[in-house]
Order: C-alpha cells, then sequence, then structure tokens
C-alpha cells in the first residue's frame, strides 16, 4: 500500500500567491499598460507564470522598482507620451519636469504611480473562502508563500489581504519572496534556500503552485508538491495533497 503524506506528517504548507491565491487577469493588465500608460509592448514581458525580459529583472531583485518605472515610462514614448528628466521616478516623488516629443505637442507624462497601477492591474482579489481556508490551516500547520515577485506588486498584494481581513503577517510565518532572496522559481536554489531556513525535512513540506515547472522543481527535491489551476477549488486542492494525491 502506498504510503500517504499523512503519515509522514506535513508540517509545512507553501503557498505561491499569484494565480493560487490572489487572482489574476492578464488581459486587463495589458489593457492597462496599453490605454493608462501608452506601453504597447506588454506581451514581451508578461506572462502568466514566469516574467520576461527587465520585469524578470525586477522580479529577481537585478532592477529596482524606480529602474522598472524608468524603463516602462521611457517605452511609452512610442505611445504618444513624454519621458520624465528627473533623476528617480520613485511613486513616492513627483515628476516636475518633461521632454516632450516633438510629434505630439503637449501631452503629459506618464507617472510612476501610473505605472505602478498598471501593474497592479493584474491582481483582481482573493476569493473570500480562501480566507477561510487559510485561517483554518493555520491552526493546524506553518503557512509560508514563495512567490516570484517584486516590490511594486507586493504593495497590492497585501492590500488585498488587509482588505479581506486577514494581513499576510497574520497568517504566513515568512514570506519568501524573489526579488528579496534574489532567486526565482523554478531555480532548484531558492527550493534549497526554504528548506535550508524553514529548518524541516523536505517530505515535512506541501508545496502548492500553479506552474508545472515550479512543481517539478520542488518536487525533485523531496517536496511533496500540487499543481493548482486557477479557478479550481484550493481547499480540495490541498487537502487532495494532504492525503498524498498531487495531481491536482
Amino acid at each position: 500500500m502506498t504510503e500517504s503524506i499523512q503519515t509522514i506528517m506535513i508540517k509545512a504548507v507553501i503557498f505561491d500567491l499569484g494565480g493560487v491565491l490572489i487572482d489574476l487577469d492578464l488581459e486587463r493588465c495589458r489593457k492597462a499598460f496599453a490605454e493608462d500608460v501608452g506601453y504597447r509592448k506588454i506581451d514581451e514581458l508578461l506572462d502568466a507564470w514566469h516574467q520576461k525580459g527587465f520585469y524578470s529583472d525586477l522580479e529577481e531583485g537585478k532592477l529596482s522598482a524606480d529602474e522598472f518605472r524608468r524603463k516602462i515610462i521611457e517605452g511609452s514614448v512610442s505611445a504618444g507620451h513624454s519621458v520624465p528628466t528627473t533623476e528617480s521616478v520613485s511613486c513616492a516623488e513627483s515628476v516636475p519636469s518633461t521632454e516632450s516629443v516633438p510629434s505630439t505637442g503637449s501631452v503629459p507624462a506618464v507617472s510612476p504611480d501610473e505605472v505602478d497601477h498598471a501593474m497592479w492591474a493584474l491582481l483582481t482579489g482573493i476569493e473570500p473562502y480562501k480566507i477561510d481556508f487559510l485561517r483554518e490551516l493555520s491552526g493546524k500547520y506553518d503557512l509560508y508563500l514563495l512567490s516570484n515577485n517584486n516590490g511594486i506588486s507586493m504593495v497590492r498584494c497585501r492590500q488585498i489581504f488587509k482588505e479581506a481581513g486577514l494581513p499576510m503577517e497574520k497568517v504566513f510565518r515568512k514570506q519568501y519572496l524573489s526579488y528579496e532572496m534574489k532567486m526565482l522559481k523554478p531555480s532548484p536554489q531558492i527550493y534549497r534556500a526554504v528548506i535550508d531556513d524553514i529548518g524541516l525535512s523536505p517530505d515535512e513540506m506541501l508545496f502548492i503552485d500553479d506552474s508545472v515547472s515550479n512543481v517539478a522543481a520542488a518536487a525533485s527535491l523531496g517536496i511533496h508538491a500540487v499543481q493548482y489551476v486557477p479557478g479550481a477549488d484550493l481547499r480540495a486542492a490541498v487537502n487532495a495533497g494532504l492525503e498524498g494525491d498531487g495531481t491536482c
């Protein structure tokens, strides 16, 4: 008879964030970048599982949030926007002067806030039953996050959890975020770092992610891993994993 995960005693459940807990809307994000920011090349960067180009650099901690905003703003020139000339485009600072694009006349510059809000358009919210389920699980297991993410998007992710009545710091013992760790899933290094930091055996951990490659990488290191299909019942997927069936 096959040994179940419950026999091994799972002690920690590790969740991906976007696509698993927080729902994503790629089309809404594309529209926000194109219409609100004037950045027409977002498809070269945006992906449901692993971002590309300098968006990936942002999530690996190779590019700062200000540098990312700068690249987006500069890339919006072709859509008829002007470019800020200040050295920093921090969301907390105003952009007092611009260089106009000759062919467009007096067109307001894209602001860092507009870039941030275009990124936040990807994040649509968290279903109430998931909040209830996380509360239930936290009474039985240590819960963690492991997410390919960035500082701009995490502002909105934390707002979503707070608005849902469950601040992240109240439910997750630790948040492992790629841009802080300077590593990305599905690199084995990021899973090894998480295993070492949590201090449990890999077979005492259950990992939930919507990416096939992320799940496979975790499983290759001995972590029990379940692929979650966005839109499916998260409770059923996690419970199936806890019962030893990682096929959901």
